[in-house]
């Protein structure tokens, strides 16, 4: 055994950057039109504006890209998306889901339960801060018919905790989820509130940042 230790053995490395993710965010990834909303949708999820289509939407310029970066000791997650084309003052919910692509996913992470939505998006890009607590007061969120869209992302493992299915509580989980790509962003506006405006399935950002700081530090 070496008497010396490594020269980047350091544990404060773990607040670093870490896995980056991206998403580029479209109404063509929107699996359906909002005409198609269900019945039996709550109205909570239901639109109060005049719709556009899909192809409506892409022509007057609705897009957004997103970045996740994790830090290395997966204690949180720093999340960046800019929207094009969308009034902020229309925008009502904004989640990220599991979910592969075409499928209506539980909702893993309610912005609107980390910031103050439409302030945030007033410049044109949404900028947070996650942690645990945020993916845990997701899934304690919903009541009644909403918790069903509320109900968080299940991990298919089994666990010494018990036998029924474990929820993502971590942040580490939704990396895991991230890297299975299966996470995808989805936008909801007044007029596009059950599908969506625009959703941007998320995946590992190629080529990876160089820089490995702290953001803001």
């Amino acid at each position: 055994v070496s008497a010396t230790s490594p020269a980047r053995i350091d544990a404060r490395r773990g607040a670093e950057v870490g896995m980056v993710f991206e998403a580029f965010l479209s109404p063509h990834q929107e699996p359906d039109e909002e005409e198609n909303t269900p019945g039996v949708t709550p109205s909570v999820f239901r639109s109060t504006a005049p719709s556009l289509t899909r192809a409506q939407r892409a022509a007057a310029g609705h897009r957004g890209h997103g970045q996740v970066r994790f830090s290395r000791d997966l204690s949180r997650a720093w999340i960046d998306v800019r929207v094009d084309g969308i009034d902020a003052s229309t925008v009502n919910m904004f989640h990220i889901h599991c979910g592969r692509p075409g499928i209506l996913g539980p909702i893993l992470l309610d912005f609107a339960l980390t910031t103050d939505l439409r302030q945030n998006l007033s410049d044109g890009v949404l900028s947070v801060e996650v942690t645990n607590q945020h993916i845990v007061a997701t899934a304690a969120h919903g009541h009644g018919p909403v918790a069903a869209f509320t109900q968080g992302c299940i991990i298919p493992s089994p666990s010494l905790g018990g036998l029924a299915p474990t929820r993502v509580s971590t942040v580490a989980g939704m990396a895991a989820i991230a890297a299975e790509g299966e996470l995808y962003f989805n936008l909801h506006t007044t007029a596009q509130t059950y599908f969506g405006d625009i959703r941007g399935q998320i995946h590992r950002a190629d080529p990876a940042p160089a820089a490995a700081s702290v953001p803001g530090g």
